[in-house]
């Protein structure tokens, strides 16, 4: 709080601070004159004395300034912030006047994300669970028809059908299952986690779960971890679903009586935003995934062999999942594959920093 019309406000500074949501202040030239720890965190270092244009380039931000400025009324706007992470506000400019000095301006910036987050994710999933279930559920009531008609006396036949509609079932219910968690982790994307979690003993625990599994193909899990490793910043129940989904699907793509190659490794500098890191590289020695398939791999439903996939029980959203759980923990998720070599799949995370 520095400009003196701010300043000269009865608890002005103690008020900024009060509102949950972020608050910028300008003066009839669009200069920022105070801003509070709210709007720091969701547009970084604010330029005090400059442009509004300095501390948030979104052109609808602007435009809304100019038209309380010019005309002295703007309608509430919904605007949408991409980075780090997707968040949706509706913003309010209301003029504050103090005495016979000039207006300033306050932008006010209300967070709706979750409840607009929350609206997108109804209709997605209201459409992802009537196209993904219709098939299975179609192929179910034709075994239910058979089973009491044809195969009303045949139980031979009844018992192959009641194995493939107990498998659909179970499909169904993995997909649901997935849809959920991954509709979970979507809600709340924008707000980072900020627990230190040691990765070892996570991944050390999930290795555990799917090594009997990696037995029956003959396959080893081996771990690399770089000494003097140091925790990330993230939820822990999130972060081993993220490494469950990896491994299980490095067991399952990967060649019988090959290996499955863990290795986790402090980073000096992540990409964009430059902060000390930590990458998790989980290897597997299958057939590989060609090139023109990585861009897409992440998205919902999408499978490089749909028939491989079905038949493994994937529901195609596992790296879905583990794409937004790394994003709303401010990491980033890397493919490298030749086909016929086998496929690495890289998380990386940023280092947890004490406050």
């Amino acid at each position: 709080m520095t400009d003196a019309d701010v300043a000269d406000l009865p608890h002005a500074a103690e008020l900024l601070e009060a509102i949950p949501d972020p608050v910028l202040i300008v003066d009839t030239g669009r200069n920022l004159v105070a801003a509070n720890a709210a709007a720091t965190d969701t547009f970084g270092a604010t330029g005090l004395g400059r442009d509004l244009a300095q501390t948030v380039r979104h052109p609808d931000v602007l435009r809304a300034a100019d038209e309380m400025l010019s005309a002295g009324e703007c309608p509430e706007t919904v605007i949408e912030l991409a980075a780090p992470v997707r968040r949706t506000f509706g913003l309010s400019v209301t003029p504050l006047r103090h005495g016979a000095a000039a207006p300033l301006l306050m932008l006010l910036f209300r967070d709706i994300t979750v409840a607009t987050r929350a609206e997108e994710i109804r209709a997605d999933l209201v459409a992802n669970v009537s196209h993904e279930l219709r098939s299975p559920l179609s192929s179910v009531l034709g075994f239910i028809e058979t089973l009491k008609g044809p195969a009303r006396d045949d139980p031979a036949v009844q018992e192959r059908f009641l194995d493939i509609m107990e498998g659909e079932a179970a499909r169904m219910a993995n997909l649901i299952d997935d849809l959920l968690s991954l509709s979970r982790v979507e809600i709340n994307e924008h707000v980072p986690p900020s627990e230190p979690v040691d990765l070892e003993p996570v991944i050390a625990s999930t290795v555990d779960t799917l090594a009997g599994a990696a037995q029956r193909k003959e396959m080893a899990i081996e771990m690399d971890v770089a000494a003097g490793l140091q925790p990330v910043a993230g939820d822990v129940d999130q972060l081993r679903q993220v490494f469950q989904n990896l491994v299980d699907n490095a067991v399952k793509y990967g060649r019988e009586g090959s290996a499955v190659e863990i290795s986790l490794q402090p980073l000096p500098r992540m990409r964009e935003t430059g902060g000390v890191g930590v990458a998790v590289a989980i290897r597997d020695h299958g057939e590989g995934i060609a090139p023109e398939h990585l861009p897409r791999l992440t998205e919902r439903f999408y499978r490089v062999d749909k028939g491989r996939s079905r038949s493994l029980g994937g529901t195609g959203l596992g790296l879905a999942i583990v794409k937004h759980i790394v994003s709303r923990h401010r990491g980033y998720l890397t493919v490298d594959s030749e086909v016929g070599a086998g496929t690495t799949f890289t998380v990386v995370l940023p280092q947890y920093a004490a406050t």
